[in-house]
């Protein structure tokens, strides 16, 4: 049994946050630490629109790495690439505990953590290595609860990471900041993608030149690529309002992540958490979440960049996102139960599944199932 698999076990044994602290910890001190490489099942990608060059399509959600601590440790692990945060201008606490809970029977979590984080200034100040690194670091940005103005939370957050970052997430689909998602809808988003592209031009004009000089721009065609985090609890209006909104004036945004967590509780759920208010993910978000992605992708695909998060927990539901129109996905909650062994298990199934096939590269699978 593998060093990684023991510690897996041993950290169920933990309450949730106190066995994911245990897991920050133990990553800094470099127990346990393989050297995996992302290379080795030659399932490269690069994201069009973005720039972005993958080793493999298989990312490390936001919510494990929030305050940027790990992102090294991880990409050990032969992840493609690595996104850390939600980070908020401000350092806040977070939600009351308890605010996470494992659905064992359901490969499940549930979770009301409310951007907990030590804030931006803390986190730029570990992330700044982060533009040195070969495989893609992603800064996923919030805003504080208690903000006035939390369009300008988003302004502030793209103008620190910006140096640093490889690629930029907008989270506005919190289920755990009561009104977030509030700015998914029309006219809300529409002065949010407005906004935050100004903030984006005003970053690009400040540090470009110096990023430029730093060769950190190799791969990203002068401008860093930004996504936008979407939640899975959309039906088609709100689906097609979106797409208006983000093929607006200037067109700026590289993708889509899709998706976060769901306010849904399926009835199939049996563990005695499943009342737990917050966001569900795991298994269960699976089916929701791919069909979200592929309703937007039958839209959009080829227009912006997809990426598929939301329930994988094996190379059969990556390739699914993938078919459905993601040309890379992220996963975090399965590592509860599976541990970081899973990165390897999907990368080996995904290129047995692309060969099995007849393709010789993922982007011949990306929307396969529109084909």
């Amino acid at each position: 049994m593998a060093l990684t698999d023991i510690g897996t076990k041993f950290l169920r044994k933990l309450p949730p946050e106190a066995a994911h602290t245990a897991t920050i910890r133990a990553l800094k001190a470099g127990i346990g630490l393989p050297s995996v490489s992302p290379l080795q099942w030659n399932t490269p990608i690069k994201l069009p629109n973005a720039g972005l060059s993958l080793f493999n399509p298989v990312g490390l959600a936001a919510g494990f790495d929030k305050n940027a601590e790990v992102f090294e440790q991880m990409l050990r692990f032969g992840f493609g690439f690595v996104e850390c945060g939600t980070v908020t201008p401000r350092p806040q606490e977070g939600n009351p505990k308890p605010r996470l809970f494992r659905l064992e029977e359901d490969d499940a979590v549930i979770n009301r953590m409310g951007f907990n984080n030590d804030g931006l200034r803390a986190f730029t100040a570990r992330f700044r290595k982060a533009g040195n690194r070969l495989a893609p670091i992603g800064a996923n940005v919030g805003a504080n609860k208690d903000s006035e103005d939390r369009i300008a939370d988003y302004e502030v957050g793209i103008d620190a990471v910006y140096p640093y970052a490889h690629y930029i997430t907008i989270n506005i689909s919190s289920p755990n900041t009561p009104g977030l998602r509030g700015l998914q809808d029309k006219g809300a988003l529409e002065d949010l993608l407005e906004r935050c592209g100004e903030a984006r031009t005003k970053a690009q004009t400040a540090y470009g030149e110096e990023l430029k000089a730093d060769g950190l721009f190799e791969q990203l065609d002068d401008w860093k690529p930004v996504f936008l985090k979407v939640a899975p609890d959309l039906d088609a209006t709100a689906i097609g309002d979106i797409i208006e909104a983000v093929r607006g004036p200037g067109h700026w945004l590289s993708g889509l992540i899709i998706s976060n967590t769901t306010l849904e509780r399926p009835e199939t759920l049996k563990s005695e958490y499943k009342g737990e208010t917050g966001g569900l993910s795991g298994a269960p978000l699976l089916e929701r979440s791919t069909r979200v992605l592929r309703e937007f992708a039958s839209e959009i695909i080829g227009e912006f960049d997809l990426i598929g998060a939301g329930g994988i927990s094996s190379g059969a539901d990556a390739y699914a996102k993938i078919r459905a129109g993601a040309h890379a996905v992220q996963l975090y909650s399965a590592l509860v139960y599976h541990g970081p062994g899973l990165v390897a298990e999907i990368n080996r199934d995904l290129a047995m599944r692309l060969a099995a096939d007849g393709f010789t590269a993922i982007e011949q699978a990306v929307g396969a199932d529109f084909r």
